[in-house]
């Protein structure tokens, strides 16, 4: 029995081709919601496993202690699927390390070698990548990336959050998406909303939108997009409708990195580094410093990405993976 788990919006669409994949093969397993997006309890199938955090001073900590020493869970599992970087994708798999569980880690090999950024998702990759059995890689680079580390068990099967995008046709409009989030870039928060709303101020033929991330930290400075339309958190879906039609892009995530790329619209990385290093220079641009911001904006408006190919996979990541699970 497989054990899938996951406890972000982005990690359970990232897990969610897999799941629909194995359903359709008539393959066995069970999910695991580790519990941080709450929301997701109204809109995806009810997990086998729901876990509740219990919070302390560090969430951190609170997040990784509550997944430990539930034995109830691992029973009768032969293997875990984690995904990605979060704490609790570490915990899950240093769990089932514990109980010499083989570990499959989606989207493995990712990188930047410097354990602070993204903090601490850099530091959780590496950890899994260290328990691991099965590494899941995205690309050849993430591949390289875990066979330099000497690693076995490695796998090119891209990333399955563009086996959510097979259906979608992109548009062109006037529209620039934004989203600015990422823990380690919170103390610079208010400085990348003034640089945001700066360009909207001087790009009157463009409407930027921001859907304002939950974290009280980033809502706080919500009052300073005062020409940005800020708008609540949307659903996957809907967040593809102005992905897959809008101009570009301006973000600090991964996963949209990949989305963009797929889609082919042009993507400012607001980081002091990203894993996504495969996109760099033709799909995307670094952003290190708000004050770069303006000068991105040419660049953005004009590269053409119709002939370019998508170096993050080809959208069938899931029968990739599941013929590989199928053969373990």
């Amino acid at each position: 029995m497989l054990l899938i788990t996951y406890g972000t919006r982005p990690e359970y669409i990232k897990v969610l081709p897999v799941i629909n994949e194995m359903k359709k093969r008539g393959m066995l397993f069970k999910t695991f919601f580790t519990g941080q997006h709450t929301d997701l309890l109204k809109k995806a199938e009810k997990p086998d496993y729901i876990l509740s955090i219990d919070n302390g001073p560090n969430r951190l900590d609170s997040i990784v202690q509550s997944i430990l020493n539930k034995e109830e869970i691992f029973a009768d599992i032969r293997c875990v699927m984690v995904q990605g970087d979060t704490s609790s994708a570490f915990a899950t798999a240093l769990a089932a390390f514990h109980r010499k569980i083989p570990v499959a880690h989606l989207e493995a090999g990712l990188r930047t070698y410097d354990k602070y950024s993204p903090y601490p998702e850099e530091f959780n990759r590496c950890a899994i990548s260290a328990l691991a059995e099965i590494h899941l890689c995205p690309t050849t680079v993430s591949a390289a990336n875990l066979k330099k580390e000497g690693r076995n068990g490695v796998h090119i099967v891209g990333n399955t959050v563009l086996d959510n995008l097979n259906e979608v046709t992109t548009t062109a409009s006037n529209t620039v998406v934004v989203t600015l989030h990422r823990r380690e870039k919170l103390d610079q928060i208010k400085d990348w909303f003034l640089a945001v709303n700066n360009l909207a101020k001087e790009h009157k033929h463009l409407e930027f939108i921001l859907p304002i991330h939950p974290n009280p930290e980033v809502k706080k400075h919500a009052n300073i997009l005062s020409d940005v339309k800020v708008v609540d958190p949307m659903g996957h879906t809907d967040f593809i409708k102005h992905l897959s039609s809008c101009a570009f892009i301006i973000t600090d995530s991964g996963g949209v990195q990949e989305e963009a790329a797929f889609l082919k619209k042009p993507c400012i990385v607001c980081r002091d580094f990203t894993e996504r290093i495969e996109g760099l220079g033709v799909f995307s641009v670094l952003c290190k410093e708000p004050s770069e911001l303006s000068g991105m904006i040419k660049w953005a408006t004009s590269v053409d990405l119709s002939s370019s190919v998508c170096p993050y996979g080809d959208g069938k990541s899931a029968q990739y993976i599941c013929n590989l699970i199928n053969n373990i």
